[in-house]
């Protein structure tokens, strides 16, 4: 019996002939160049030749031909942190939309890994990166702006400086955190702890919270402040030395909202009362912080915004139609009202 032969698969050239284009084109189209002037009629008959001829473009000619990956980096903290997976989403989707493929790193907020992450996108030739840090800054982004790989810096406050090639998008973490214990003072408040955690985010919030406090003179307690990292289990470890202090806060602003609910544990366990007894605002607005009970006031950035945005930069710069110089685009935030403050 002879084995039949395989159909071969459509080529670039199939379908230029089949949408009457050039396969130059063609591969405008594949790369969604839209600094390229060709019509939408003509990219929409050229994506729907692709689809009835089921073409799958050959990546390992194109790299050759482009001298590109077709692949970008996105670095995170945690990837068990519920903030995380919008934020991904909507980088992929802007990198889907370029036919590029994302590779995630997890750097547990440690500077070691973060390192390590950025030396191996550098390895790995990709074309781009996107990246938030929790312990390392802009002199770490040096090896990788030299080889001139384009990278976008999600971070929570505004650049220092300008670097070339280095695009920032940020959230002012100073001011969302000033507006969540503001809140609370506007509440009546006079005691208001916070509950901390770690790297620049940690330092921009408590930076903000430290700022509310002198601008409703009231008393900074190195006390009230209490936490060590992003989580549920710390929250309620941290709650539970704040409601053991003299005199106890009445307002409690958490760095996240993980903390946050895991200070309603520790106050529901210590048979008190939200707000009543205690009120919380927290920060990130995760859907969790919609489904607790009491429902969580927090501050809300956008997570799916945020990583579209930065997909854009990205895209923009890699295809060569962003400035030399680094850009900063300031998202914003919303203080999200609940039943908890």
């Amino acid at each position: 019996m002879v084995a039949k032969s395989r159909p071969k698969p459509p080529t670039q050239a199939d379908v230029a002939r089949a949408a009457g284009v050039s396969r130059t084109t063609v591969s405008y189209v594949l790369s969604n160049d839209e600094s390229v002037a060709i019509s939408a009629e003509t990219r929409e008959r050229v994506r729907d030749v692709m689809r009835a001829l089921d073409y799958t473009p050959n990546r390992a000619a194109q790299r050759l031909r482009t001298q590109k990956t077709f692949t970008i980096a996105g670095i995170i903290e945690d990837i068990t942190n519920p903030f995380h997976p919008a934020l991904e989403r909507g980088i992929q989707d802007v990198a889907e939309k370029h036919g590029y493929d994302l590779i995630m790193y997890n750097t547990d907020a440690d500077a070691a890994k973060e390192r390590k992450a950025l030396d191996a996108a550098l390895r790995n030739r990709v074309d781009g990166v996107i990246g938030s840090f929790a312990a390392i800054g802009m002199d770490d982004f040096a090896p990788l702006l030299a080889a001139e790989t384009p990278m976008v810096w999600l971070t929570g406050q505004a650049p220092p400086r300008s670097i070339d090639g280095l695009d920032v998008v940020y959230v002012d973490n100073v001011r969302a955190a000033h507006a969540a214990v503001a809140y609370l003072v506007g509440k009546g408040h006079g005691r208001i702890a916070m509950l901390a955690g770690h790297g620049h985010p940690q330092q921009d919030r408590l930076i903000g919270y430290r700022q509310a406090l002198k601008d409703h003179s009231l008393t900074f307690r190195d006390d009230y402040v209490q936490g060590e990292r992003f989580s549920i289990d710390e929250g309620r470890r941290a709650m539970r030395v704040l409601l053991g202090l003299e005199p106890r806060p009445t307002g409690v602003f958490g760095a996240s909202d993980l903390l946050a609910v895991g200070a309603i544990l520790a106050i529901k366990e210590a048979g008190l009362r939200i707000p009543e007894d205690i009120a919380i605002v927290g920060f990130d607005n995760i859907l969790v912080a919609e489904v607790v009970s009491p429902a969580l006031t927090s501050i809300a950035q956008n997570q799916a915004a945020l990583g579209h945005r930065c997909g854009e930069l990205l895209f923009e710069r890699i295809r060569g139609l962003a400035p030399d110089e680094g850009r900063a685009v300031e998202m914003p935030f919303e203080l999200v009202i609940r039943d908890s403050a």
